[in-house]
């Protein structure tokens, strides 16, 4: 049973929203900091943001402002609001929960998700 499972990849057009999220399952991550990642075709994997426990989160500089995290405790579920989407942001995104680490890197997450793929249309 994977413990994370990412949701709401899809075709967009550029300059449209899209909402991801990342549930739990069989695992109870309140306790949890999340994280989302992104991977583009060729390209290395990007920290896009967390948020701790308590609902303070931090962005990469490539998309603050443009995307937010938040969380449902009571859904055990994450999500990951994007606004003014770009052809850029094209990839495979992930989700990622750890309890003590919440910041860049993706190998010291305990738990991984297998990532949904956003595509943004020009």
């Amino acid at each position: 049973q994977v413990p994370l499972v990412e949701s709401g990849g899809g075709l967009v057009q550029a300059g449209n929203a899209l909402t991801l999220a990342c549930a739990g399952s069989g695992q109870t991550f309140t306790a949890y900091n999340m994280a989302w990642f992104r991977q583009a075709p060729g390209k290395d994997r990007m920290f896009l943001g967390s948020i701790t426990p308590l609902n303070a989160t931090i962005y990469g500089d490539p998309v603050k402002g443009r995307f937010a995290i938040s969380r449902d405790n009571a859904k055990n579920t994450v999500y990951l609001q994007m606004n003014n989407l770009e052809p850029g942001d094209t990839a495979v995104y992930y989700c990622a929960a750890d309890v003590t680490h919440y910041g860049r890197r993706w190998d010291l997450y305990d738990y991984r998700g297998q990532g949904t793929q956003v595509t943004v249309a020009s």
